[in-house]
């Protein structure tokens, strides 16, 4: 980690990259995680781009031969969608063409050797869209397969395009939890099914029957597996193909008020029927462990399974806690490994030896990885093996070496490889060393700073990002940054939407704070953020923008702007109407709260219940209420800085009321503002298109109040 004293060295070495523009950054390749065949010899990874003159995507697979470090273009993705290493030879796979002959919306499986694809075979027309594949070679030869898709509540695969259409559009719900995200929930809920493709001639051939494991598993609601708008880290098949693990929300509970989630074991050849609870609440020697589980991985021998659970019951940020469990329905023998350990991961995978489970954990403004032994008790303090960046995947090699594939804020890509020790054994690719938008990016781009706060014993960090030709001998506006959640945080990646280079490139210095609610720093600083919405992250910005103005002389506070996104946007709102509001020259809230007494519009209930103190109801107007306490109408008679909103029609999270409202307020005042809107995005900006209208209307904004762009008007 760097200290002050290698900010101060960092500052001596300028910066020789190139501005990256906004429509550069979209337009640059995105990249999939490389994923290794069986033997470790080579790895497959998607890339993809969008060109602005052609209006076209473009997506492709590509190799990367591990021995030699050579990259070449495998296959155009046009074709196919998703690749499992399957079969007798460790270049046999099975791949998923995402249409099928008959045209009807589902899906094809081939077979092929991932060296021939040229002699690749048709195996199965699926008539559904079913994704997700995974699959094992059983000892016969035969091979088991998992995918997913909707169902409708007879446990019958559903598709949109064969499905009737209804006269009416009406809806009609009798319980809450209505819509979620972007979508409107209906009576089709995912699940998961399994079939096979039995050893043929060379070949394989589709049984023509496919199981669902989930459906008909019903209480207070019904299962769902993968759960809502997630994916196929929600399951899996053990290595021999008898068994599968899913997990679903707990059916006996409300699914807007809980995030509880079970984790079903079934045999391959049962049903729903035969789905058996591996850590029920209160069925194992862990009755704390009630809370949302992720990621449930069988061990390369088949005999356990790992998974990650929080404690809470009806808190989505709860430290995860590594469990594992014996595959044996007549005693999971549950075993919690590093339970004390002060980190909450978030993704994991199996050494081959079955004794050492890797996983990736938030830690001091990066996602790093740590090896944890199977026999490790509750005081075992796992080692990082990894540093800088955020893992968007990473796979244990034959060989025990971990091959990795993150993001840095300075290269949207790099693969490498890293021993169990933490040495890096090779490195592959840097995005930035071969993409010409992202020519010159470096880690000399970026540094970070701790500073005091009035609000925990612990000092807290914030990244600064540098503009292109960077002196410490000139001056630059700052653009400082609230990050969202509240519990998340400001991490050394990549992103597409809130690039922290692409904003320095306008010409600020960037600070992004990771103040109370962040994630990485203990769960004590993550959990502090209950019921103190508008107290303790505030105060901890104001002293981040304190430290900024009296220490960082190349930074002009006085020309400076804030911007923040989804808790970042509602911190703006409140800053609006603090002092710390007249600090900046503009403001941006992109998808942020404006009322806290209208939260309950919202979908996830208890996420409110538990940030807030409890239910929203009659005390919400209490004046010790947090719901009334940190709403930041309550000051906006004080509203005076320019402010741009930003919100969208899909964002169903916080409904485009409350920035509907904020603009109404701002208008009516007299502030100047401006309102952008997309009809057809959610609580991000995805489309290429849209994200630059977006980045250039709000640099437009910024620029003119910060005066780095010199225009008579910011419209």
């Amino acid at each position: 980690m760097k200290s002050q004293s290698l900010v101060a060295a960092a500052l001596a070495v300028l910066p020789q990259a190139l501005a990256i523009t906004p429509e550069g950054m979209l337009s640059a390749n995105r990249y999939g995680a490389a994923a290794p065949n069986p033997s470790g010899e080579f790895a497959l990874f998607t890339v993809s781009n969008y060109s602005f003159e052609t209006k076209a995507r473009s997506s492709w697979w590509n190799k990367l031969d591990l021995k030699t470090g050579k990259i070449t273009k495998w296959h155009d993705a046009s074709g196919i969608s998703e690749v499992v290493f399957v079969g007798p030879k460790d270049t046999s796979i099975i791949y998923v063409n995402g249409t099928n002959e008959e045209g009807d919306g589902g899906i094809s499986l081939y077979s092929a050797d991932a060296n021939k694809l040229q002699d690749a075979k048709l195996i199965a027309s699926l008539p559904a869209p079913y994704s997700g594949l995974k699959a094992v070679e059983t000892k016969s030869g035969d091979i088991h397969f998992l995918v997913y898709t909707k169902a409708y509540p007879n446990g019958t695969a559903y598709n949109e395009n064969l499905a009737e259409a209804p006269a009416s559009s009406a809806r009609l719900y009798d319980s809450i939890y209505v819509r979620h995200w972007d979508t409107w929930l209906t009576p089709q809920k995912n699940a998961v099914f399994g079939g096979v493709l039995k050893k043929k001639h060379g070949s394989y051939e589709f049984s023509g029957e496919l199981t669902n494991y989930v459906t008909g598993i019903c209480d207070v609601t019904c299962a769902e597996s993968p759960y809502d708008q997630s994916d196929e880290s929600d399951y899996d098949i053990s290595p021999d193909g008898k068994h599968l693990v899913f997990l679903t929300k707990d059916t006996s509970l409300p699914l807007a008020n809980y995030t509880a989630d079970v984790i079903y074991y079934v045999p391959f050849d049962g049903s729903a029927k035969d789905a058996v609870p591996i850590q029920a609440r209160g069925s194992t020697k862990y009755p704390e462990a009630q809370g949302a589980a992720v990621v449930p991985r069988f061990s390369p021998d088949g005999k356990k399974i790992a998974y990650l659970q929080m404690n809470g019951i009806a808190y989505e940020s709860d430290r995860s806690i590594l469990y594992v469990a014996d595959a044996n329905k007549k005693n999971f023998n549950v075993k919690r490994l590093a339970g004390n350990w002060d980190r909450a991961p978030d993704g994991l995978a199996w050494a081959p030896d079955s004794e050492t489970i890797y996983v990736a954990a938030p830690d001091l403004g990066r996602e790093r990885i740590f090896p944890i032994p199977v026999k490790a008790g509750d005081n075992y303090k796992p080692k990082s093996i990894t540093d800088e960046g955020v893992p968007a995947g990473f796979y244990v090699l034959p060989n025990g070496n971990l091959l990795v594939s993150d993001s840095k804020i300075w290269t949207s890509r790099d693969i490498y490889s890293v021993n169990p020790h933490g040495k890096v054994v090779k490195t592959y690719f840097q995005a930035n060393k071969v993409d010409p938008a992202l020519k010159g990016l470096g880690p000399e781009d970026v540094s970070e700073f701790y500073y005091s706060t009035n609000t925990s014993e612990i000092d807290q960090q914030a990244w600064i990002i540098y503009p292109e030709g960077f002196s410490k001998h000139k001056t630059y506006p700052l653009a400082f940054i609230s990050h969202g959640g509240p519990q998340g945080a400001h991490f050394n990646s990549w992103s597409t939407r809130w690039n922290f280079k692409v904003w320095a490139d306008q010409g600020y210095v960037v600070i992004a704070p990771n103040p109370t609610a962040s994630s990485g720093w203990g769960q004590n600083l993550t959990d502090s953020i209950q019921g103190r919405w508008g107290s303790y992250p505030y105060w901890d910005l104001v002293h981040a923008w304190k430290y900024v103005n009296s220490t960082l002389k190349y930074v002009d506070t006085s020309r400076g702007i804030e911007a923040g996104a989804s808790f970042g946007g509602y911190m703006t709102n409140w800053m609006q109407g603090q002092e710390m509001g007249r600090w900046f020259k503009a403001l941006v809230t992109h998808d942020g709260s404006t009322s806290t007494l209208n939260q309950y519009a919202s979908e996830e209930l208890w996420f409110m219940n538990h940030d807030f103190a409890g239910p929203f109801n009659q005390t919400g107007f209490d004046k010790s209420s947090p719901y009334w306490q940190w709403n930041p109408l309550l000051y906006v008679n004080n509203w005076a800085t320019p402010h741009f909103v930003v919100h969208n029609e899909q964002d169903f999270r916080l409904p485009i009321s409350e920035g509907i409202l904020l603009f109404n307020l701002l208008q009516t005042k007299g502030v100047p503002s401006r309102l952008l809107s997309f009809p057809d995005e959610n609580h991000w900006v995805l489309n290429q298109e849209n994200s630059l209208v977006w980045h250039t209307e709000i640099f437009k904004w910024i620029n003119y109040y910060s005066g780095i762009s010199k225009a008579s008007s910011p419209y």
